[in-house]
């Protein structure tokens, strides 16, 4: 039995479009919780986080938007995912917009780093949010947390990453939108990059696998940043940075199922849930069984649906 641990973090700082705030309430409300327990886990609600006390914050890139409210956010839920997996629990943070993982991230780095094990990172999106304060051309910081976890410069208004992840321990899977500056900045590292095409010749299970199999080998913990928009709008339109060609209902279930399996998940992200545009709440409803899949839930558990 896992002690799950639910985070809300109600972050809208990291882009332009108001909503994200909304996520942690609509998980609750489309059953997270007893979705987990169904699985005979335990599970703790530890609310929503508060921004702090602002400090001043500059960047010399001047579209970057509500710095010093994103670097808040990061500091508060960095403090708070370190203390859920020091007392022993597996995090859940329920954002929110992808800016989260700033914070999100370091705490799991920092939590590794005193227990002597490398951090992997599994990044499901569509987008490689690979910018930095400096390089971003919209001021939208949810499109940089990723080069921060790598240790890109550019990020000086920020707290120093606990322990940087080098490329080869970061996974991108079901990426199919990347800006030029960041493909070739993503170029110089060895990030593993399974794009959709990557994805459609190789199928799902044998990149996926080659990954974990290392992150296994080096007793590695696994941060996983699920992002609604690695999932087609078709079935997921719960989010303001839709891109066509997403993953499938049943591709995203393979993924979860074979992150259980692993047992090598020690935090996730569920991030970019826009309920205000959702449909009747299909994709918070969508996420929350994917969660349920990550703890254990299989295919032929599902009930059947009612036309």
């Amino acid at each position: 039995m896992t002690r799950t641990i639910l985070i809300g973090a109600p972050i809208d700082s990291g882009q332009k479009r108001p909503g994200c705030l909304m996520g942690p309430a609509a998980y609750r409300v489309a059953g997270i919780a007893k979705e987990i327990a169904s699985e005979l886990h335990s599970v703790e609600d530890w609310g929503d986080l508060a921004l702090p006390a602002l400090r001043p914050a500059v960047c010399d890139n001047p579209v970057v938007h509500q710095l010093a409210e994103t670097i808040g956010w990061s500091e508060v839920l960095s403090a708070r995912v370190d203390e859920a997996l020091t007392a022993g629990g597996f995090p859940i943070i329920m954002g929110g917009d992808h800016s989260l993982a700033l914070g999100s991230a370091a705490g799991a780095a920092r939590y590794a780093q005193k227990q002597n094990r490398p951090l992997y990172l599994l990044w499901l999106d569509a987008h490689s949010d690979f910018h930095t304060p400096l390089t971003t051309t919209s001021g939208n910081l949810h499109g940089t947390p990723l080069a921060y976890i790598n240790g890109r410069d550019g990020f000086d208004a920020f707290p120093p990453f606990p322990a940087p992840v080098p490329a080869q321990r970061i996974c991108m899977f079901g990426i199919r939108s990347v800006d030029p500056a960041e493909q070739a900045a993503m170029q110089e590292r060895d990030i593993f990059i399974n794009d959709m095409r990557v994805i459609d010749e190789r199928g799902i299970v044998a990149p996926l696998r080659e990954f974990l199999t290392r992150c296994r080998d080096e007793d590695g913990m696994l941060h996983v940043s699920l992002d609604v928009d690695f999932l087609d709008p078709s079935i997921a339109p719960a989010v303001g940075t839709t891109v066509p060609g997403g993953t499938t209902f049943r591709e995203a279930h393979l993924v979860m199922e074979l992150l259980h399996e692993s047992g090598l998940v020690t935090s996730l992200d569920l991030v970019e849930l826009n309920p205000f545009l959702d449909d009747r709440g299909m994709t918070a409803r969508l996420m929350v069984d994917l969660v349920g899949s990550l703890m254990g839930k299989k295919v032929f558990d599902r009930p059947t649906r009612s036309k």
